[in-house]
């Protein structure tokens, strides 16, 4: 059963939480920290303004995002945990950086 966020509002997948720390110890489920990114997987359709217009998401499915570590609202939807955020809970977009061609 798909979740439709309304106004605007967006459905978040959590990355999976690493296993390893960066010293290389394995890092057991129950101190793993949650982690503060996730990718996007709905978007409603913008929040309407004062003025009665209605402003479009500036965000898409699909992208990277980071988000505050307490922010939001959990649900889990079959099965699947969820985070229902708003478009303003978002603190930045991970973006894809194309690697120079090595020869």
């Amino acid at each position: 059963m798909p979740l439709r966020p309304l106004s605007d509002r967006i459905v978040v997948i959590r990355s999976a939480p690493a296993s390893k720390s960066v010293g290389g110890l394995f890092v057991p489920d129950n101190a793993q920290e949650k982690p503060v990114q996730g990718r996007i997987i709905a978007v409603g359709t913008g929040k309407r303004l004062q003025s009665g217009k209605q402003c479009e998401m500036t965000l898409e499915v699909g992208q990277q995002v980071l988000f505050a570590k307490y922010s939001g609202t959990e649900v889990e939807m079959d099965g699947v945990q969820q985070l229902l955020l708003r478009e303003d809970d978002i603190l930045g977009v991970i973006e894809e950086q194309e690697r120079p061609e090595t020869d």
